[in-house]
């Protein structure tokens, strides 16, 4: 994003028809794209918006069409993972792909964002629009970007308007715009085209820039900031979210919850991300975890809960649901660790008879997939395939339910400042069915293979 010093002197990548490197290709005249930025030169998130407009006489699907926005690293930059993710189109996020790649060729290496869609994303009528398409572009570290020097960004565009720098594609053939020189490494052609998603599916691998990213809300999250508990009561607070880069993580990046205190009251900070609408009822959730066993900073000895769980929206439901994993590993309320608690609650008030539990002193610090399946009267928890707890009866789900995921102190059992990270690799779920281990890694495949960030086709009743 900023001029690439090639033997002392600045390089970019040529442009145009005859160019050296480049296919040649004549942009056939089928689509034209429009494009306006929002936000300035210098900055953490770049946010392109782009516009399809079909100016052939056939109607066009977009699973067939495909979209290029370049931009160019600095040396510093270079080395750098960059994340992308849709905000806002009326064709749905979830249909919105995207997939990096790269040009090498007149001393320049010029990287691009490829946009495709999904069969759900619908068609284009001669004449017809996609309508705005917004997008952000960023570092995984989320250091600043300067967009001065990328081909496809112009300052000055801040109404659409029509850009030769971004390219489209029919099938892989030129559709719009003026390709750079050089040799790419993605194919043009979308025949790989994911399909529309089934019915009852959500996914998310929590590409976000960070907290307040509109794409957060957009997706249906919500960063819980307000009083009660359980654990320290009222020292909830976005701060301790955030979405850093992981080498270890599927797609190189996570959702991070961070606890921290100083062992009072008023010097900690407890993390929980939850989902707005109640979207889970019966069939397979699963969430890739990375559960801690010591603090990132700080000395060792809390009594803390690494928790993933679903809950009723109202603590006082008549039909009140929660499926729940804690993961304690110093224990907690007078029982050692490290320790998994696996539980189903029939209310929220803690009396004997209200919940049945499996619990298990074990170490599982490290990346897990846990799992829970509630199909057929029976509710069954796995972690990384292993089947770990099952019960039939009154304990299972009565009602929809939230996603949950949290970090928070049991107890602040000692003073000094310490540290807690748990991390969330991914969140998939399919309503209605029970799927394996394996059924689910396939569909979370599949999801980064596309370059899926999102989706959630739940029935909204």
């Amino acid at each position: 994003m900023a001029i690439v010093i090639a033997a002392g002197a600045a390089a970019y990548v040529k442009w145009g028809p005859g160019r050296s490197g480049g296919s040649g290709d004549s942009a056939t005249g089928e689509l034209t794209v429009r494009y306006r930025t929002d936000g300035p030169t210098e900055t953490t998130t770049a946010k392109p918006w782009l516009e399809v407009i079909n100016k052939s006489k056939k109607t066009i699907p977009l699973s067939d069409v495909t979209l290029r926005y370049y931009f160019t690293p600095d040396d510093a930059a270079n080395s750098a993972a960059f994340g992308v993710n849709c905000v806002q189109t009326s064709r749905g996020c979830g249909n919105v792909t995207h997939k990096m790649g790269t040009l090498s060729g007149g001393g320049a290496t010029t990287h691009y964002v490829q946009i495709g869609f999904g069969a759900g994303a619908g068609e284009l009528k001669p004449g017809g629009t996609s309508e705005g398409i917004g997008l952000q572009l960023y570092r995984l570290d989320h250091k600043k970007m300067n967009q001065a020097t990328d081909p496809s960004f112009d300052a000055k565009i801040t109404h659409y308007a029509p850009s030769k720098r971004i390219t489209a594609y029919v099938r892989g053939a030129l559709a719009w715009g003026d390709e750079p020189s050089g040799t790419a490494d993605t194919d043009k052609n979308p025949a790989s085209s994911p399909a529309a998603p089934a019915k009852g599916v959500i996914f998310d691998n929590f590409h976000y820039t960070g907290p307040d990213d509109p794409a957060l809300t957009a997706n249906g999250w919500q960063i819980r900031t307000e009083k009660g508990g359980p654990g320290i009561h009222d020292t909830w607070t976005a701060d301790g979210v955030t979405f850093p880069a992981e080498s270890s993580a599927k797609g190189g990046q996570v959702l991070q919850l961070r606890a921290t205190t100083d062992g009072t009251k008023k010097g900690t900070k407890q993390s929980e991300i939850q989902s707005a609408k109640p979207d889970y009822f019966t069939g397979t959730i699963a969430a890739r975890v990375y559960f801690s066993d010591k603090p990132t900073n700080g000395r060792n000895g809390d009594h803390l809960n690494e928790s993933f769980f679903t809950i009723s929206p109202a603590d006082k439901s008549n039909k009140y649901s929660e499926l729940d994993y804690e993961y304690m590993p110093n224990g907690g309320w007078g029982a050692p660790g490290p320790r998994i608690d696996t539980t189903s609650w029939l209310d929220g008030n803690g009396k004997p008879g209200s919940r049945t539990t499996r619990t298990q002193n074990q170490s599982l610090t490290g990346w897990h997939t846990l799992m829970v399946t509630a199909m057929n009267g029976t509710v069954t928890y796995s972690i990384d395939g292993n089947k770990f707890f099952s019960h039939k009866g009154k304990f299972f789900p009565r009602e929809r339910m939230a996603a949950h995921f949290s970090t928070w102190f049991i107890d602040l059992p000692f003073k000094g400042r310490r540290t807690w990270d748990t991390r969330v690799n991914w969140l998939y779920y399919q309503s209605d069915r029970t799927l394996s281990l394996t059924e689910v890694n396939k569909a979370v495949d599949d999801f980064y293979a596309a370059g899926t960030n999102h989706v959630n086709t739940v029935p909204k009743s």
